[in-house]
């Protein structure tokens, strides 16, 4: 499928297109356990190539990936380069002016999955926006998307606008961190329409149809392909009491709910460090399915969603909050589908609309062959 793994290249592995942008330069960077050039964490290699890194900022998770979906991130300082780390996740999501003064230029390092309510490219989004406001340049060295083959579910309407949904997109929006930063840009989505003076350094090698298995997991509780490809359908559990296998080894690749009826499959969700500290279900043995064989070529569907919430008597006990539910579906008129009874064909059906209007905004931002 593609090319092979081992024959992409992402930006922060092109050393040439970047390194002479930062030669005396005051740098800051946005990395977390991710942003690796080969083996080495990005921070230590420009570090060894003797630029000049003033300031490092990190979102959700923290640099080394090990703090809880949701979960604030203090200011820290990295253990190994002894530098302090500006955490972009929590009240401060925007790097302030005065975090932004002394620097010239700002590089984005971060392995996203190609989802809207993942907050790494909403973290972007504001990077962006300091850097226009502050006269900083920014260099956005991309990566694939493992969700980049194709494109679905609804698209955010303006009022549901929030951290886990930045821009006008898909769910499933098929761009990678280069190719929505200048659909930001050109799009005029940042505040007052304001432009980032913005490079992307690309990936050799990668079309929207290469698979690529990621090196390092993108977050706690993604761990592998699997629960990466199942997460666009499983997230909407989160606004319910259903577990999604957070508080196991196996997170987003299983649901279950404490009541037999719910499936033959069994697991029991319990505190894990740097993954689930205080999970949903904690301690009761849940019942339902396992999806972990599903493999990579799954794609974004509401058939979980639906056949779980079907088994309820009342959305009460269901739901734990409609209105986050509303956030990460990005409009309400979903749950007002589901509530009516309306067949995940008349539901699929209602987006395409949009959808086309979204596919032609996306083709002037390719940055890889379909």
């Amino acid at each position: 499928m593609g090319f092979s793994k081992t024959s992409v290249k992402p930006g922060a592995e092109r050393q040439k297109c970047y390194l002479p942008l930062l030669k005396n330069k005051r740098v800051g960077i946005v990395v977390n356990h991710t942003s690796y050039v080969g083996k080495q964490h990005l921070l230590d290699f420009l570090l060894s190539k003797g630029v000049d890194v003033e300031r490092v900022f990190c979102p959700e998770h923290g640099l080394r990936g090990t703090a809880d979906a949701g979960e604030l991130v203090s200011g820290q300082r990295d253990p190994v380069t002894g530098l302090i780390v500006v955490s972009l996740y929590g009240k401060n999501k925007k790097p302030s002016d005065e975090q932004m003064r002394d620097l010239d230029v700002v590089v984005f390092d971060l392995q996203d999955v190609g989802i809207r309510f993942y907050t790494y490219f909403s973290t972007m989004h504001y990077v962006m926006e300091s850097c226009s406001e502050n006269n900083v340049k920014m260099i956005i060295l991309d990566r694939p998307d493992p969700n980049g083959d194709y494109i679905d579910g609804p698209v955010l309407k303006p009022e549901y606008h929030s951290f886990v949904g930045m821009e006008p997109v898909p769910i499933v929006h098929g761009c990678t961190a280069g190719e929505m930063a200048n659909m930001i840009n050109g799009e005029g989505w940042l505040v007052n329409g304001e432009k980032c003076d913005l490079t992307v350094i690309s990936v050799k090698n990668y079309t929207h149809h290469t698979f690529y298995s990621l090196p390092v997991k993108p977050s706690p509780n993604l761990p592998n392909d699997t629960a990466i490809r199942l997460y666009p359908s499983l997230c909407f559990f989160e606004a319910t009491n259903i577990s999604i296998g957070r508080g196991t080894t196996f997170p987003f690749q299983v649901i279950g709910y404490p009541d037999p009826e719910m499936g033959k499959f069994s697991f029991t969700p319990e505190s894990i460090e740097g993954m689930a500290k205080n999970p949903k279900q904690k301690g009761m043995k849940c019942y339902g399915e396992d999806l972990r064989n599903t493999g990579v070529k799954c794609r974004f569907t509401l058939s979980y969603f639906l056949k779980y919430y079907r088994m309820f008597s009342d959305d009460k006990s269901f739901f734990n909050s409609e209105n986050w539910f509303n956030l990460l579906a990005g409009t309400d008129q979903l749950l007002m589908d589901i509530r009516d009874g309306k067949s995940i064909e008349e539901i699929r059906e209602s987006w395409q609309p949009d959808l086309k209007k979204y596919r032609e905004i996306r083709k002037k931002y390719l940055l890889y062959p379909e």
